[in-house]
């Protein structure tokens, strides 16, 4: 089994739910290697979205409570980190501030940007995986080191019925290399 082909079928898997919905830059067009993982995704379910990732996360938050189960994808954490005020104070509290009264279950899609062949400087890189654990009360991160860990942690986030969120990390190097 192949990182990328199990990154694949784990995203056809998630489409064949009627709730989910996939959303964030790239999605519905060519723009990163996690487009590549939603080429047989219907495009009605894919959501196209301008740079704007704060407003992306209010999206997912939103939708989360509405029923949905959005998979909010954000090639690179670096870019997530635009949208950190609505993930930590909203998505991951939403649990906490309403005692329980509300369960927004979202799957945050993210990975720590490929270096080889070419290493696309720092602000392309960055592993917040650690610094994000320490902050969320509710939110379960889970970084994919192997092949074997991708389609396990996507049925996870997807089938968990405790209403919590997943944040999903994948390597971009490992997308050619495992």
């Amino acid at each position: 089994m192949k990182y990328f082909d199990e990154l694949k079928r784990s995203m056809d898997f998630l489409a064949a739910d009627p709730r989910t919905v996939f959303m964030g830059q790239a999605v519905a067009v060519p723009g990163t290697a996690m487009s590549n993982t939603l080429k047989d995704v219907p495009r009605e379910r894919l959501l196209e979205l301008p740079v704007a990732e704060e407003m992306q996360m209010g999206m997912t938050t939103g939708m989360a409570l509405a029923g949905a189960v959005p998979v909010s994808i954000f090639p690179r954490w670096n870019f997530l980190l635009c949208g950190m005020s609505q993930l930590i104070n909203h998505l991951d509290k939403i649990d906490v501030m309403s005692t329980g009264g509300y369960k927004a279950k979202a799957i945050v899609r993210t990975g720590i940007g490929s270096q080889r062949p070419l290493h696309p400087q720092h602000q392309h890189i960055g592993d917040y995986t650690e610094a994000l654990r320490m902050m969320c009360s509710t939110i379960e991160i889970i970084r994919l080191e192997e092949p074997e860990d991708v389609f396990p942690a996507y049925e996870r986030a997807l089938l968990r019925d405790d209403g919590r969120s997943t944040i999903i990390v994948e390597y971009g190097d490992y997308y050619g290399e495992k």
